[in-house]
């Protein structure tokens, strides 16, 4: 931070320097340059301005234990450099990312070409390389950078300090694997799950619960305060259908608690009633009623059918290890009114054959804010919950985790809240992060043999039959005691389902294969999980226990003179920058292709680089290279905290 600041600082000066400068009239010249001056002079002021606001508010402090991310810290020195040479460019193009070619460069810089449009559209014609070399001429004075190249047309090739790396890889052995500091701990509520009383959960609902549920593992780490919630579909028509079923087959169910333990049979009981009986659709609908009335008895009849559900849910949440808080549709019941109410108020609702509408600025399709008989819809109580999460809950960012054919829904929905000023999307975050559907191997829906949708239980229960088969095809039944097999059987199966979705992209459609899934070659949880425990045995096989790590971590310089050493040294620290990545576009298969990335890293290090020597006669340790036990180590630290924040539960041994 204090390099940073005096790079800042010093541009500041400049830049004052060369404002007092232009409000000397003896300074001018010629009058005819007199407005061209002014304008220079006003752009110099929004860089100054610009350049102050960065110092006072937005770099983050930097806490020596944390994880520095390099992608950033190049970004700011760059940053400082681009506005020293050019700041006649308003918001100019910051582009640095990892070199593609290792042998080339450690990082790049890319801004100069795309500068040199910006330049040309305002009458200057500088070529990149004319660019690129004023920009490294402004570098300011940092701790990272070893050397810069230009190449190409205008690519700066950027070579970072051995010893500077090695520094962070001792932080990170010391410290532990700790964020990247946080500007300001934001709030944010992520809408995941969300499965329908009294309806099985489906692969639909498999999606949404391990896509949300990872991306509030990297939120909390990352140090942001998270709201965990299950919208769950408890409220509506169904309900009368259900309650008025209850009634009639279980006619004492309010002195003894009726024996439904499969709810789905219920429900398609009463639904085939619903659609045949024409008196007891009548009689369902007068429950519906009754219930929104909240008359206790059939609040009593809701929350029994509510509490089977939650109990079939909870068994697929725990084998998952989901951590929720369920507010259903019905949480919202109250609130509904007094959004209706704010909406007329505002004159934004319309009449529309007795339904009651709002048009959203720019949105072709309405919402339905009442229904013809009185009654709510999605529509309301999304806005009703919205409005809670904004105004109640005060987040900073609001995430609905759902299927992609739910966007063009959410996209009124938030356009709505904004007509109506509930936020601003340039302050406030609220974003639909959908996903694509699950394919059976034949590329069609996901379905049983006979068309049903898949109950989750069966595909778990599935997924610990071949995750066990799978073991003792390895003969791990042998070496692991019954406990240990258990515990490896469990982190296979729910690790490769919940990998297999998230190493895809959510947007996509994906093909569900248990045969892909527990294959322990490519980009699985099973090679990850197979490889994090062969390197977490690379010490116990070499007699080094935790404490003599430690002491090394605090001790040994860990060099990277090897160029394997230095291409795993590099990608481990690359770690900070896949997480801040993955905030902005919520793509979790970023972190599943650095995983595996890190994972075939660390094979060619520890093919070419020996960690421990041992006597070809006798077996024995001779040697151990203490530094590059802690690179195993280092490697080890990323890949355990990037598979909790995935979700997946790594053994000891497996």
């Amino acid at each position: 931070k204090e390099m940073i600041t005096k790079s800042y600082e010093k541009q500041i000066k400049s830049l004052s320097a060369e404002v007092e400068s232009l409000k000397n009239p003896q300074n001018l010249g010629a009058t005819t340059r007199l407005d061209e001056l002014r304008d220079e002079n006003t752009k110099l002021k929004y860089r100054l301005n610009i350049l102050k606001r960065s110092l006072q508010e937005d770099l983050p402090v930097q806490d020596s234990k944390a994880m520095l991310n390099i992608n950033q810290r190049l970004q700011q020195v760059f940053g400082g450099a681009i506005t020293a040479s050019y700041p006649e460019l308003e918001d100019p193009p910051l582009a640095v990312t990892p070199s593609q070619q290792a042998k080339f460069a450690d990082y790049q810089c890319n801004s100069a070409m795309s500068m040199a449009q910006m330049l040309k559209a305002k009458g200057t014609k500088v070529s990149p390389r004319e660019i690129a070399e004023k920009i490294i001429k402004n570098l300011p004075e940092n701790e990272l950078i070893e050397k810069t190249e230009i190449a190409g047309p205008g690519f700066i090739n950027v070579h970072l300090k051995r010893p500077f790396v090695s520094q962070l890889l001792s932080n990170l052995l010391v410290n532990g694997v700790q964020p990247p500091p946080l500007a300001k701990k934001k709030k944010v509520v992520v809408d995941f799950s969300s499965p329908n009383i009294a309806k099985e959960m489906h692969v639909g609902h498999l999606r949404s619960t391990i896509i949300g549920d990872s991306m509030c593992r990297l939120f909390e780490f990352l140090g942001y305060d998270v709201l965990r919630l299950n919208h769950v579909g408890d409220w509506g028509t169904q309900f009368g259908m259900l309650i008025a079923h209850l009634q009639d087959k279980f006619p004492n169910y309010l002195a003894v608690s009726p024996p439904i333990s499969d709810l789905q049979a219920f429900y398609k009981e009463s639904k085939k009633r619903f659609d045949n009986e024409e008196d007891f659709k009548k009689r369902a609908y007068q429950c519906v009623v009754r219930l929104q009335s909240k008359e206790p008895d059939f609040i009593k009849a809701w929350n029994m059918i509510c509490d089977v559900s939650r109990k079939e849910f909870q068994r697929v949440y725990d084998c998952l290890d989901i951590k929720l808080i369920e507010r259903g549709e019905s949480y919202y019941q109250d609130m509904m009114t007094k959004v209706v109410k704010e909406f007329e108020e505002r004159g934004f609702v319309e009449l529309d054959e007795g339904r009651k509408i709002v048009f959203a600025q720019g949105q072709s399709l309405p919402l339905t804010v009442v229904k013809s008989d009185g009654g709510y819809t999605y529509d309301t109580s999304d806005l009703a919950a919205l409005r809670n999460r904004l105004f109640d809950e005060k987040a900073d960012i609001i995430i609905y985790v759902t299927d992609s054919g739910q966007g063009s829904h959410f996209q009124v929905v938030f356009a709505a809240a904004q007509m109506i000023g509930w936020y601003d999307p340039k302050v406030t975050r609220v974003e639909h992060a959908g996903f694509g559907v699950v394919l059976g191997e034949d590329k069609k829906k996901f379905k049983t043999r006979s068309g049903d949708t898949v109950r989750l239980m069966d595909l778990l229960d599935e997924g610990l039959k071949r995750s066990m088969d799978k073991l003792k095809d390895k003969e791990r039944d042998k070496v692991l005691t019954p406990e240990e097999l258990v515990k490896a059987q469990r982190s296979v199966a729910f690790g490769c389902i919940k990998y297999a979705d998230l190493s895809h992209n959510r947007i996509n459609d994906y093909v569900f294969s248990f045969d892909k899934m527990l294959d322990d070659r490519g980009n699985t949880a099973a090679y990850l999980l197979y490889a994090f425990t062969r390197i977490r045995s690379i010490a116990r096989l070499a007699n080094i226990d935790e404490a003599a790590l430690r002491q090394a971590a605090e001790s040994t310089e860990v060099r990277l003179d090897h160029e394997k050493e230095w291409k795993l040294g590099k990608c481990i620290l690359r770690f900070p920058e896949i997480l801040t990545k993955i905030t902005d576009d919520l793509l979790l298969h970023t972190l599943c292709d650095f995983l595996y990335e890190l994972a075939t890293t660390f094979t060619e290090f520890y093919d070419c680089c020996y960690c421990v020597e041992k006597d070809r006669q006798t077996g024995e340790v001779v040697k151990v290279n203490m530094w590059r036990m802690l690179l195993c180590e280092a490697t080890a630290a990323v890949m355990a905290k990037g598979f909790d924040i995935l979700g997946l539960n790594p053994v000891s041994r497996m």
